[in-house]
């Protein structure tokens, strides 16, 4: 997608580009020589029992990827499991052959297995990379992918790196196989599907791999300004990042810069990330930041606080969250714009299923692999979301960014992303350039729908 930036445009750009290193993960070696990434199996501790769990490895040991906009993205990733693997770059927009999503895109990858990723990328900002095999999205099987557009920030600020999961002791198959024989995941059966906001019961919500019971503490500078990438890696949970007496600028959503929204508690749907700057305030203190998932009372978070602050205990129940809706997207602007052409093609994408056996599907069927509509290089196409059913899915395209344009009937001039939630019996409508061919993925986000039907294709063709 070709966006431009009028002048005003690209002055107001320069207070949300992301732009400094990666805090969570070392900086990889900026050499022409492939980054070496692992898929490897690792042990982490929840409410004090140990946990086998997935990560992917940089070379210094840490989980994540920090990169430069400039530089090709060359990766050589290998399988550390005794499973079958592979990794899809969420936010990237690589040709097709390198997605990362089995039969799609490449072969799954064997254990032992590498494979040499190497493409231009021409997208900064806040992303992720996970697992698109099976359920080891759930088994934790991501990490930070951050692409910078220089090496050391234009602004005088810190950054830190969350990364949000939804965590269940449970083998993730058998709360699957739970689902589709009619329960909810575990603690939540008897419940009809149109009265939940949540369909899987979690053991746990983490952040950066820590619970509130031993919250990650980032040390703050008195009056000094942070800046927040938050990455909402739950499979199957929409939070809520609640900054409790701060208020912060929302700068970017989905690696896009936006014009900054002020807010103090802003919506994260699965798959989503948001950059945050907050300014703290110049006195000694501790400041709590939560992430409460809809529907729940459990939470997590974590912990700003000047040097000899006192830290206060923070309790991981509290007010039951309500649901992640739209009010704050109706709001957001893209920085960039799409250019002045007419839509060509106009689709229209049910979000169906649900009740029957636990069975979702796009346009009144599950799916997999099946092709929803083809469009034709060059083409402007607009895709018209209309959920039917009675839970919250958040959809993503791959390969390509889309500018979401209208909210039921309420054309919008909105954000630059790609995943937007769509609520029950809500219509979203998106738009995009067909700019990258081949066979591209569009799925909702939420790992259990997904698994069970919503997921299809979008193909190009050489005839429209």
């Amino acid at each position: 997608m070709q966006l431009k930036l009028s002048k005003r445009s690209f002055m107001q750009s320069l207070a949300a580009l992301p732009l400094a290193a990666l805090p969570m993960a070392a900086k990889q070696a900026l050499a022409f020589e492939p980054v070496d990434l692992a898929v490897v199996s690792r042990v982490i501790e929840v409410n004090g029992r140990a946990a086998k769990v997935f990560g992917i490895q940089n070379p210094s040991g840490q989980y994540g990827l920090s990169v430069l906009l400039d530089r090709k993205f060359s990766v050589r990733l290998r399988n550390e499991l005794r499973d079958e693997t592979l990794v899809h770059w969420h936010g990237l927009t690589p040709p097709s052959a390198q997605d990362g999503v089995p039969i799609l895109s490449q072969d799954a990858l064997q254990p032992g297995g590498v494979f040499n990723y190497d493409f231009s990328n021409t997208r900064s900002g806040t992303h992720w990379m996970h697992s698109h095999v099976g359920l080891q999205e759930q088994q934790m099987l991501s990490a930070p992918l951050i692409v910078r557009e220089t090496e050391q920030p234009l602004f005088d600020e810190q950054e830190h790196v969350i990364m949000l999961h939804d965590f269940t002791f449970r083998d993730p198959k058998e709360i699957l196989a739970e689902l589709k024989k009619g329960g909810s995941g575990h603690g939540m059966s008897g419940m009809a599907m149109s009265d939940m906001l949540n369909d899987v019961a979690f053991d746990a919500y983490l952040a950066n791999d820590r619970t509130l019971a031993d919250p990650e503490v980032v040390a703050v500078d008195k009056g000094s300004s942070i800046r927040l990438r938050i990455i909402n890696a739950a499979a199957a949970s929409n939070m809520w990042i609640d900054l409790g007496s701060l208020e912060g600028q929302l700068i970017a959503v989905d690696g896009n810069a936006i014009f900054p929204v002020t807010a103090s508690v802003i919506p994260l749907a699965m798959a989503q990330r948001a950059d945050i700057r907050l300014k703290i305030p110049p006195i000694a203190s501790a400041w709590p930041i939560l992430f409460r998932p809809e529907g729940q009372r459990l939470h997590t978070g974590i912990v700003l606080a000047t040097q000899d602050a006192a830290i206060i205990k923070q309790f991981a129940e509290g007010e039951l969250a309500p649901a992640v809706g739209l009010n704050l997207e109706m709001t957001l602007r893209s920085v960039a714009e799409l250019p002045h052409e007419p839509v060509t093609r106009t689709e229209v994408l049910q979000l169906t299923g649900g009740e029957d056996g636990y069975s979702w599907g796009l346009n009144g069927k599950p799916s997999m692999h099946d092709t929803l509509f083809s469009v034709r290089e060059g083409e402007r196409i607009e895709v018209i979301l209309q959920n039917m059913t009675g839970m919250a899915h958040p959809m993503h395209l791959h390969g390509h960014y889309f500018k979401v344009v209208a909210i039921g009937s309420m054309a919008i001039q909105g954000a630059l992303r790609d995943t937007v939630l769509v609520p029950p019996s809500t219509s979203v409508t998106i738009r995009f350039d067909a700019d990258n061919p081949g066979n591209w993925a569009f799925h909702c986000h939420h790992l259990y729908h997904m698994n069970s039907g919503m997921m299809g294709v979008m193909s190009y063709s050489s005839a429209a």
